[in-house]
């Protein structure tokens, strides 16, 4: 991983392959590369560091018509000019980008490739060093390329130049996410449809297992049997605004500030012509079925669905159970016998998800997924799915797609409990109406944010978030923020765990950031709160109105109880991103984290 672009068609590539790149972005990388051909051969470009870097060292007087790009997180072998994409074989005929990984690259090596000196650490180079001894021994491009893909255990998204067919690009995927652009005689390549939007709106998807051969006037799927596919393009419903900051200095404070209008939006959606909100029969009817509910997910996607079960053990009355992907993928409980599985995930490609669902649909068991991101591997390969209607979310720590998720969670335990006849005690529509209401008067308190940050993080080496009941989960997500793009030490706990062995780490002056938001269980964390102040620690309690004492920093507008979570939240959201601020971090793309998790 973790971004792949190509183009091929009549406009000089250059500009257009580091405009897709830049836009890639948001994933996270450690280094960037451009490969373009012409009738001189194949240049390439590439450098540690940023697209800002790459732009310095490409040669802007090089004309080309086809070429490929790639931003690359690193798996294999340290971040280095060497190590980043695109690699080429050994006579530099063929050049490749791809994401993913390629789990038997060190087998293939010792068996295939004893006599080639590879430059660089990657599993990548392994595949274009293979791909070429395949055509020295006599095989056709195309065939060599199917034999050589039809030999890799593990994960990838491949686009291939051959410097002796400068009219094809050949594509491939399997497990990660590759999509082709069509456009008026030039067509594109894109790990995410969002880094070509600025050429062309068309789509097709490429399924696992295929190869697609690209040129400028035409798009060919097959299957490793080499027969053709026919398949229809799709309309990729972005707003080209919507992925720029604007007047914002970053990506998550423009999308932490979204988050009334995401939640106004999500209301809107699923909603009925008659105000009621209301989610497909067949969902409704999966969840009603179920004798228990297995959510699955990863870092923030799993915070909110340790809410989200609290949402719909609650309403609905249905037992579930949260795993995080990486571990259930390998050590999968004992299930019951009639399961529904619902994946979380904002860009719907993550990894470790795909491996369980996999595994889950063998077995023949059904599953929703909620993402962000239609049309994504996870939205595919599901029988359901809901969408967060949250819009792209570019910076790497999310924040509006984890209010989304819990919105949309809210709605799915609320509507399977109406259909189950079980009363509700509230109007979850009009809650969530006021909920936005309340987060607009959170998001217009960042000076006071600001100064909370100032206070309590401006020199500290480490922090705990402190919660009982749902508060607890608020809590975890708070801690998640801070510690990924500040790098403060955070760890999220629920209150009376604190005295079970890590009240041994407070010291003088140590941070306690304590949510209070839920009544029965008040009283018990500001005791945990005072067990910590009497170690020394400096507490910063943030409390629901209502609860609040005297000396709390920060006191939320009501909201339902059980809702909660949806503005708790946000203080921590922006307490995190001043944090950070502050400490000159790179607050939309922190060091060494990806946004779209597409290797296991």
């Amino acid at each position: 991983m973790c971004g792949i672009v190509g183009y091929i068609g009549q406009n000089d590539t250059k500009e257009i392959l580091l405009k897709g790149l830049e836009k890639l972005e948001y994933r996270g990388y450690d280094s960037a590369g451009i490969a373009v051909m012409n009738e001189n051969g194949v240049h390439v470009f590439k450098e540690k560091g940023r697209i800002a870097v790459l732009r310095e060292a490409v040669d802007s007087t090089l004309a080309s018509s086809v070429g490929i790009g790639h931003t690359r997180w690193a798996t294999h072998g340290v971040p280095s000019k060497v190590n980043a994409h695109p690699h080429q074989s050994e006579s530099e005929r063929f050049t490749l980008v791809h994401n993913g990984v390629i789990e038997n690259y060190s087998r293939l090596k010792r068996e295939y490739l004893p006599d080639v000196e590879l430059k660089s650490e990657t599993d990548t180079e392994v595949v274009v060093q293979l791909l070429e001894g395949f055509v020295n021994d006599g095989m056709e491009i195309e065939e060599a390329f199917r034999h050589t893909l039809s030999l890799l255990k593990g994960s990838y998204a491949i686009a291939l130049l051959d410097k002796e067919n400068k009219e094809t690009i050949y594509v491939a995927k399997s497990k990660s996410p590759l999509l082709v652009g069509l456009g008026d005689n030039f067509n594109v390549v894109a790990s995410d449809a969002m880094a070509m939007l600025q050429v062309t709106d068309q789509y097709v998807e490429i399924m696992d297992k295929e190869i697609v051969l690209v040129s400028e006037q035409s798009v060919t799927i097959k299957n490793l049997k080499g027969e053709v596919i026919e398949r229809a393009p799709y309309t990729a419903e972005l707003d080209a605004s919507d992925i720029e900051k604007g007047t914002y200095p970053h990506y998550m404070l423009k999308e932490i500030d979204e988050q009334p209008l995401v939640i106004r939006k999500i209301i809107q959606q699923y909603q009925d012509e008659n105000g009621k909100l209301t989610i497909a029969d067949d969902i409704v009817d999966a969840v009603n079925s179920a004798d228990r509910i297995y959510i699955i997910a990863a870092g923030t996607s799993y915070h909110a669905g340790l809410v989200g079960k609290q949402f719909i053990e609650k309403m609905a009355k249905v037992p579930v159970e949260v795993h995080v992907a990486s571990e259930f993928s390998y050590n999968m409980p004992l299930l019951s016998e009639n399961p529904l599985f619902v994946f979380i995930s904002q860009s719907g490609e993550t990894a470790d998800s795909r491996s369980v669902l996999v595994q889950i649909k063998e077995h023949g068991y059904k599953s929703l997924t909620i993402t962000n991101v239609p049309g994504s591997t996870l939205s595919r390969e599901a029988d359901y799915t809901l969408l967060l209607h949250a819009g792209p979310e570019i910076a790497v720590a999310s924040t509006k797609a984890y209010t989304a998720q819990l919105a949309v969670l809210s709605i799915l335990g609320a509507v399977a409990a109406e259909a189950r006849g079980i009363a509700s005690e509230f109007d979850l529509s009009q809650e969530l109406g006021i909920i936005a209401n309340g987060m607009e008067v959170l998001c217009d308190a960042k000076e006071e944010m600001e100064q909370i940050a100032r206070d309590f993080l401006s020199t500290t080496r480490n922090c705990f978030f402190i919660g009982r009941a749902v508060d607890y989960y608020v809590g975890l997500e708070g801690a998640l923020k801070l510690k990924e793009i500040s790098y403060i030490q955070a760890e999220g706990f629920a209150g009376g765990e604190l005295k079970h062995g890590t009240i041994a780490l407070i010291e003088e002056g140590t941070p306690i950031i304590a949510l209070a938001t839920q009544e029965h269980v008040n009283l018990s964390i500001r005791g945990n709160v005072k067990e910590v102040v009497a170690r020394g620690a400096n507490p910063c309690i943030i409390s629901m109105k209502g609860l609040e004492e005297e000396d709390d920093a920060y006191v939320l507008p009501v909201v339902h109880e059980l809702l909660t979570p949806l503005v708790a939240v946000i203080p921590l959201q922006l307490i995190s991103y001043y944090a950070a601020l502050h400490r000159d971090c790179d607050v939309d793309k922190p060091r060494n984290l990806a946004k779209s998790v597409t290797v296991e």
